[in-house]
């Protein structure tokens, strides 16, 4: 078969984002596990490709030019088959093709689909844009591939006449960050971290409120927020949190020292397709804290303690006693360590090469 994936955004994700790092793990593990296939890569940058047979299409997500050059651009290479690793399918191209949805946070939660810089109107066009699109990369498309059956079940809830059989549930793996041999920096005071964007579907706020509570039976804690460097931060910046540092814009090897050094890591979210930065911290032998919420549970398993994320007070109960309670500290990560054995870019790119065949046939 003649594949070509979408790889425009490629590269390690700055601050936890997960896109560019599934698909630069997907195309390195296609890369080197078969030979049946051809695959081709679109790039933005020669840089990208790492060798690999591509084609620069330098433009932008979520853009018009994406929708008006991308079909050409796609079509003309004759392909079996392209793989959209997002839902920013084109409307116009040809080829048949699978789709990757993560999530639908922008249906499921209307505060980060409203959460933006650009003027109303602005912002009402690109919703409605963004509407239409997702609609077509459902029904358009071979198969969709949802990296939790909580997706599966989200996609199946909003376009309820689709055939379920044509979602596949392929989990994604985690990068050996602890690979990287860090050592963390030292710190004058033990601290909790949180690795990822600061949307309003992240819940930061009142992540921060709760962290407030726990600072006052501990003065000496920190936190630390670890993510992409804009207005989302900024804001988040704004608020007044005592003990809270931020580090924008780390690299793996920023990361993987954070994580290293962390006391216990913190995830609040109200909703997610995937979740790894707990898995990253359960990597380093860190004990998580997670918000019982959408895919978290299915994902993290036993290997973390829950609480109520729109609870500030039960968000505080389950930090103090990630700082308080040793044995609950050591059992966590004991159960993490197993629960991270069953997540492998290897068997995700296997199933996913699977799925391209049968879609071929």
């Amino acid at each position: 078969m003649n594949v070509g994936i979408d790889a425009r955004m490629l590269g390690p994700s700055v601050g936890g984002g997960g896109l560019g790092r599934y698909v630069e793990e997907l195309a390195d593990e296609l890369a080197s596990q078969s030979h049946k296939h051809r695959y081709v890569l679109f790039v933005k940058k020669t840089a990208q490709a790492k060798g690999r047979e591509h084609r620069i299409a330098n433009i932008h997500w979520y853009t018009l030019a994406e929708q008006l050059k991308m079909p050409g651009l796609i079509d003309r290479e004759n392909l079996d088959l392209i793989h959209y690793p997002h839902w920013n399918v084109p409307l116009r191209a040809k080829t048949p093709f699978v789709v990757t949805i993560h999530d639908l946070i922008l249906l499921e939660q209307p505060r980060s689909a409203r959460a933006t810089t650009r003027g109303p109107l602005v912002y009402w066009l690109k919703y409605q844009l963004f509407r239409r699109v997702l609609r077509h990369a459902v029904t358009a498309s071979r198969a969709i591939i949802a990296p939790s059956q909580y997706t599966k079940d989200s996609i199946l809830k909003f376009f309820p006449k689709t055939d379920p059989d044509k979602i596949h549930v392929v989990y994604e793996g985690l990068t050996d960050l602890a690979g990287l041999n860090p050592e963390p920096k030292p710190s004058t005071a033990p601290y909790l971290l949180y690795v990822g964007n600061a949307y309003p579907h992240k819940n930061l706020e009142r992540l921060q409120a709760a962290f407030n509570l726990v600072r006052q039976d501990h003065p000496d804690l920190e936190i630390v927020f670890a993510g992409r460097g804009d207005q989302f931060y900024k804001r988040a910046q704004a608020h007044h949190t005592p003990g809270a540092r931020y580090v924008m814009n780390p690299t793996d090897e920023q990361l993987a020292q954070l994580y290293a050094g962390a006391h216990g890591y913190v995830f609040p979210s109200l909703c997610e397709g995937f979740g790894l930065p707990p898995l990253e911290a359960m990597s380093f032998s860190v004990p998580v804290a997670a918000a019982r919420s959408s895919c978290l549970p299915e994902i993290l398993g036993d290997a973390a303690i829950y609480f109520d994320p729109e609870s500030v007070e039960d968000m505080a109960s389950a930090m103090s006693r990630l700082v308080d309670d040793e044995p609950l500290r050591e059992s966590l990560i004991t159960q993490g360590k197993t629960q991270i054995k069953k997540y492998s870019w290897a068997t995700m790119a296997k199933e996913i090469q699977t799925i391209y065949e049968n879609c071929g046939r």
